[in-house]
């Protein structure tokens, strides 16, 4: 039980390898995961394709241990064995640098500690790291880190990610269950999340998180603090504000184009990058939340190359045995890798696979730089003629517009995309933009089962593609819109269109990233300005960074709606405060195009003939 600075002692488990004896005679590199998870149980990521069944913290701390590590696992405040609070993301920069200030003294610690962990032990990484705390040698930072928690793992351009009830909810249950609360355990059990997203609004004590106060506490908490104030610079949710603090060590970052921090992992590479004389490496793989060794992200298949098992390395413990080796131990590599690996999807041949996912396929591409040298904007203006959208490179000279009406009651619904925790409510990864019954939608019984046919829906397509186009980084779409109501939201979807095939008749529309913007702050993150009826205003709605080949023959597609739910929370269009809205108001938003208003999308395009270098694999 190790002290923290307020007294609170946190839960921790040390793998000391044999032959190093407690008095110092001899003293073992340390290895460090901090976890809200359960240091004793499963760690659902630790899996390989040798090794399909996730193992245990324990498992993993001694296969370490076995090459000479001391390896400690830590319950994080409030979770499991250790005592305090949990407060979810806001503890763990004193509590981390308190654990590292502690194991420097330890008589089998040579003082040289390495960190690493995936998702919330990700988090907990950069929390520490803002703190520049003793002893910290090198970093194995996976799926997360905050670089800036209101654009991306929390919030995303003002708007509320769901995920975070969804997660509430599952480690709320389990929480109560492991301390034997059985009356808490059966009223969450007793829940129906998909009941409760169908008829928001919530409220504190009036929710499906009531029986469990604390979680309730911290959601409300990051619901309602809409506005990017003091509260979102927090060390451990706000990277952008600490790098300079960051200890100059190597450091490992990993991703995936599917998974809600692929903001964070290239801001933190770029700013790490940027700022250290140390090794900063970058690696994006095509996968869902963790799942580093699947061919499929949701309902498409990147073929056996896309998995980091025998593309990348060995499988995932030995490339972090590499990584440890090299920067606690002085082994240096075999091959000497450039420090940006990413996975290109698409190139596949569309047909349907034999577990009934499209074959999107992909390649890994080596660079020395994120963003890649050789990307260059290309730019296609929006158009709307003939009662269709139009993406073309031609400006539209004479002004036109179109309308549509967004309903907070029959939100467009979430078909995949870059998130996870969503279960059972919604689901990442790659999939036809169409309602399945495995959907949720607020409306059971929607009006039409292909998202391209609703009537909040702006469908914009380009001509087909006589070339194949890669489009590697993030989309800005900048929009001139207008509302009858003080507040709404815009949001756009990157979609791979895909032709006709005898296995997909109509075609597949597929998502490759998304973006949301909310009215109020479009003058600002930290004020909210309402809008005026009517009066038109110039936005930029940003997706995520991707990378997706767009075959010839494919078309782009961009679609524009006011609402991606439940990934985002709904906007009522009224105007009341976030998360603690009472009514809803139908709004009829405008996109204005051509002439004085040259509504346009502006993409990422990757030269693949001028330097980068594509590769099918790595030793």
């Amino acid at each position: 039980m190790v002290p923290m600075r307020d007294g609170i002692r946190l839960a921790t488990d040390c793998y000391i390898p044999v032959g190093v004896q407690e008095r110092g005679v001899h003293r073992a590199p340390v290895i460090l995961e901090r976890t809200p998870y359960d240091k004793s149980g499963i760690s659902r990521s630790e899996v390989s394709l040798a090794r399909p069944e996730a193992a245990t913290r324990p498992d993993i701390a001694r296969r370490l241990a076995q090459h000479g590590y001391a390896v400690v696992m830590q319950d994080c405040r409030g979770r499991n064995n250790s005592e305090g609070v949990f407060r979810k993301y806001l503890d763990d920069a004193h509590d981390g640098y308190d654990t590292m200030a502690w194991l420097v003294k330890q008589p089998w610690s040579n003082g040289s500690i390495g960190t690493m962990g995936f998702s919330y032990g990700a988090h907990t990484q950069c929390a520490m790291a803002t703190q520049t705390p003793p002893g910290l040698a090198c970093m194995y930072i996976d799926s997360g880190g905050f670089s800036n928690a209101y654009h991306g793992g929390i919030r995303r351009d003002g708007a509320f990610e769901m995920k975070q009830v969804t997660w509430a909810m599952k480690h709320a249950l389990k929480s109560a269950e492991r301390s034997g609360d059985l009356e808490r355990a059966k009223a969450l059990r007793a829940q129906d999340l998909h009941d409760w997203f169908r008829r928001l609004p919530w409220a504190r004590g009036r929710s499906p998180l009531s029986a469990s106060p604390e979680f309730e506490e911290y959601l409300f908490e990051q619901w309602q603090h809409g506005v990017f104030s003091d509260y979102w610079k927090q060390p451990g949710l706000y990277n952008e504000g600490f790098y300079d603090r960051f200890p100059d060590v190597p450091t490992a970052i990993v991703g995936s184009w599917l998974d809600p921090y692929v903001l964070s992992c290239l801001t933190n590479y770029g700013a790490l990058s940027a700022r250290r004389r140390s090794t900063v490496t970058l690696l994006m793989g095509p996968w869902t939340h963790g799942k580093r060794s699947a061919t499929h992200a949701g309902d498409a298949d990147f073929g056996p190359q896309a998995t980091l098992d025998g593309n990348i390395a060995q499988d995932y413990l030995q490339m972090r045995l590499d990584w440890f080796g090299r920067w606690l131990k002085g082994r240096m590599p075999v091959v000497e890798e450039r420090r940006v690996r990413f996975f290109l999807m698409g190139g596949g041949d569309g047909t349907r696979n034999e577990d009934g996912r499209i074959s999107h396929g992909g390649r890994w591409i080596q660079s020395d730089h994120w963003p890649c040298a050789n990307v260059s904007e290309s730019l296609l203006r929006l158009a709307w003629l003939d009662g269709r959208g139009h993406l073309s490179e031609i400006a539209q000279t004479e002004g036109t517009h179109t309308e549509y009406r967004y309903d907070p009651r029959d939100p467009v619904p979430t078909i995949g995309g870059a998130l996870t925790s969503g279960e059972p409510i919604m689901h990442g990864g790659v999939f036809d933009q169409r309602v399945t019954p495995d959907i949720f939608t607020v409306k059971q019984d929607p009006s039409s089962p292909r998202l391209a046919e609703r009537p909040d829906v702006l469908v914009f397509e380009s001509d087909t593609l006589t070339a194949d186009l890669a489009i590697v980084g993030a989309v800005e779409v900048d929009l001139f819109v207008s509302s009858d109501c003080p507040d709404t939201d815009f949001t756009v979807k990157l979609i791979d269109l895909h032709p006709p095939t005898p296995d997909y008749p109509e075609g597949y529309a597929m998502n490759i990233t998304d973006g949301i913007l909310r009215m109020r702050y479009r003058d600002g993150w930290d004020r909210e300005v309402m809008m005026e009826p009517d009066v038109v205003y110039r936005i930029t709605v940003r997706t995520l960074a991707t990378a997706n080949l767009f075959k010839a023959g494919h078309r782009l597609r961009i679609d524009i709606s006011s609402s991606n739910f439940p990934q985002f929370d709904i906007n009522p269009n009224t105007g009341e405060p976030e998360g603690d809205w009472h009514e809803t108001r139908v709004a009829k938003n405008r996109v204005s195009m051509g002439g004085q208003y040259p509504s346009q999308a502006r993409f990422p395009v990757l030269d693949l003939d001028a330097g980068d270098v594509p590769r099918q694999g790595s030793k």
